[in-house]
């Protein structure tokens, strides 16, 4: 980790981040009747800041959150955002440092001696406010000691307790110096002690910025840009991710690399974008700009997870300084979306978002613009259309693009393609042959399970921003069907699998599981999202089996559940972190079935997955249905659904676009 130099993008969006937890716990802290541990709680992101990056990301962090938390509410939330900075400094400060609790008491110590002479200097300098403070204090007491003396024998207690006062408040400096630093000692060994360990629970995930790069001093410049004998080891990795790689980049070229998961096409990108290699040189007439103006823009494969601003012009101009002005009308246009200046980025189709991505990467005027799996999330239309767009950039602009991509179609229209396998660069990506997997019998219906009728699902209902997702839905899956979801982005797919898993529940309509809404029973129907890494919390497989599964999963349990995926069992032990895209996605569905669930619904389970993973995924449900489970597979793509799904629904625009298909896949 880097000492010097400005703050790196994973600080920023650390402290952003992990402030505005922070923020809101303070917040909650101050509002909520006997909630004030939750400001212990609000400790922990700070915590977690200067554990992992440099003391000045907590510095950033600290000013930020502290003018927002005065901004919402007020001085005394300001101070406990401030409060929690400290403490939480000092424990994460010292994890990072590896050392134990004496080291804790001397930074207390110092800590407590500085908070106590700045909460000094302040009441000193606030001489109005600390006046009218002090008359409060005094008028309180002289009212006590009038009620008290009321009663003969409380009166000496009464003139001890007015007179302990005044001499506090003759001697305020001194008595608040004392309590301020008593406070802070005694708090951060506390705090050791607590936060200590829910630090060390955390201590497994990931904190690195796979894109990240040493500084480089020189002028921004990253083309032409020339691999040469390249490769590529992770940090405890048993083998290089790359090897040998000689490739050049040119400005006004259009290359497609293609593999499949695994290959090493995510780690190439990472080398072009200027993270220096393990062995072999990458040579490029400056330094690779990362995100900066002229430099390398890289657009990622979920395209929310790129989008900052609210509006879409607020988008495409996000980070720039204020005086790089930027047509954000033509760059809109350039890329499709004209006149959506004024549009929600929350009201964007996938296909729309990975637009302005490239939008807002042309604003910072790249020279190399890397593209890394930027169309897999995307429909088959939107997909299309986005490559195109991709290919006629080279021919309008000083730059070279790369699309990174499983996909040997979508390399049609590019001036050169490099093909990767096991991280070296191959004439061709040998197909893989993929055996026929056995339609699953048609049975007759069973009874009813999931009903849908009449649902409809407005987003901020009752405000400016409303936005309809579903029209009026009515479906019914019966009890071993496998029902297949298609629809384009935008179509309103995703609404409907949170629907269905009672995550949300309908503004209008019933959606209920035999009989009973699902909103009141969670968890009886297993949902896998889109990215199967969002849902996987724990460090190992095998811990995240059981955390699906209760206390009644021991090792047996957990040996089953991998059987039931076609996972090794030697797995368990495995970080989640090591898997791949098609690994995560087993486990996520052996974490389900482990639950127990009476209905499994699955959104885009074959997003991102090179043809073999698709075809093991598929094959993987085909089993599970044999076996009698009931599933929903939501999906832009039909492709293989047929051994799979006796009925197909088509969405488009919130509605079912044709009736279902029954016995035969699709049409």
């Amino acid at each position: 980790m880097s000492t010097t130099g400005p703050l790196r993008p994973i600080e920023l969006a650390t402290g952003a981040v992990l402030g505005g937890v922070t923020i809101a716990l303070s917040v909650l802290a101050s509002i909520i009747p006997f909630a004030g541990g939750l400001q212990l709680l609000a400790a922990i992101p700070m915590a977690v800041i200067v554990q992992r990056h440099r003391p000045r990301a907590l510095l950033a962090a600290t000013i930020s959150a502290s003018m927002v938390a005065f901004i919402a509410g007020g001085l005394t939330v300001s101070l406990g955002v401030i409060s929690c900075a400290v403490l939480g400094g000092i424990v994460g400060d010292v994890k990072r440092r590896k050392r134990g609790l004496p080291t804790v008491l001397v930074y207390s110590i110092a800590a407590g001696l500085a908070s106590a002479l700045a909460s000094i200097a302040l009441l000193l300098i606030l001489a109005s406010s600390r006046e009218l403070f002090f008359a409060t204090v005094r008028n309180t007491a002289a009212g006590l000691r009038k009620l008290a003396s009321r009663a003969q024998f409380l009166r000496p207690a009464a003139d001890w307790f007015e007179g302990m006062v005044a001499g506090i408040l003759h001697y305020w400096w001194f008595w608040l110096g004392v309590s301020v630093c008593i406070s802070v000692i005694v708090g951060a060994v506390f705090s050791w002690f607590i936060l200590g360990a829910v630090l060390d629970r955390l201590a497994w995930l990931p904190a690195t910025d796979r894109l990240d790069a040493p500084p480089d001093p020189r002028s921004v410049d990253p083309v032409p840009v020339r691999l040469t004998d390249v490769s590529y080891r992770y940090p405890g990795a048993r083998a290089e991710a790359l090897q040998n790689i000689d490739l050049a980049i040119c400005p006004g070229e259009f290359v497609a690399v293609v593999g499949h998961n695994g290959s090493g096409k995510s780690t190439l990108a990472r080398i072009l974008a200027g993270r220096p290699p393990t062995t072999g040189t990458a040579d490029r007439p400056g330094s690779a700009g990362l995100g900066q103006r002229g430099g390398t823009a890289v657009i990622l494969q979920r395209p929310e997870s790129q989008i900052l601003g609210v509006l879409v012009a607020d988008d495409v101009v996000w980070g720039l300084p204020k005086s790089q002005h930027v047509d954000v009308a033509a760059k809109l246009a350039e890329v499709g979306l004209a006149g959506l200046e004024a549009r929600e980025t929350n009201s964007l189709s996938g296909g729309q978002q990975q637009r302005l991505a490239v939008a807002a990467a042309l604003a910072r005027e790249p020279r190399l613009l890397i593209a890394d799996e930027a169309t897999s999330m995307v429909d088959p239309a939107g997909r299309n259309d986005l490559v195109a767009l991709l290919a006629d950039l080279p021919k309008r602009h000083q730059m070279a693009v790369v699309l990174i991509t499983h996909q040997e179609s979508e390399a049609a229209e590019a001036d050169r393609v490099v093909h990767l396998q096991a991280g070296r660069i191959v004439p061709q990506v040998p197909e893989w042959v993929q055996p026929a997997i056995s339609p699953v019998p048609d049975h007759p219906p069973g009874p009813p399970l999931l009903q849908l009728s009449g649902v409809r699902h407005t987003y901020l209902e009752g405000t400016p921003w409303a936005t309809e997702a579903l029209h009026g839905i009515d479906l019914t899956v019966n009890r071993g069907d496998a029902v297949l979801i298609v629809g384009g982005n935008g179509s309103g797919k995703s609404t409907l699998a949170w629907l269905m898993a009672g995550l949300m529940a309908p503004s209008s309509g019933t959606c209920e599981l035999d009989g009973k809404p699902t909103t009141s029973q969670v968890g009886q129907v297993g949902l896998a999202f889109q990215h199967s890494r969002l849902q996987l919390h724990r460090a190992t497989v095998g811990a995240e089996i059981r955390s699906w599964g209760g206390p009644s999963v021991g090792s047996g349990g957990v040996g089953r559940a991998l059987d039931s995926v076609g996972l090794d069992r030697a797995m368990a032990g495995r970080s989640i972190d090591e898997l791949s895209g098609g690994q995560a996605r087993r486990l996520l569905l052996a974490a389900i079935l482990a639950s127990k669930p009476r209905l499994m619904v699955l959104d885009e389970p074959l997003a991102g997955l090179d043809p073999r993973g698709r075809r093991e995924i598929i094959e993987l449900l085909a089993q599970l249905r044999r076996r009698g489970f009931t599933i929903v597979v939501i999906s832009h793509d039909t492709e293989g659904a047929d051994v799979l799904c006796n009925r197909i629904i088509r969405l488009a625009d919130g509605r079912i676009a044709q009736p279902d298909l029954v016995g035969g896949g699709p049409r």
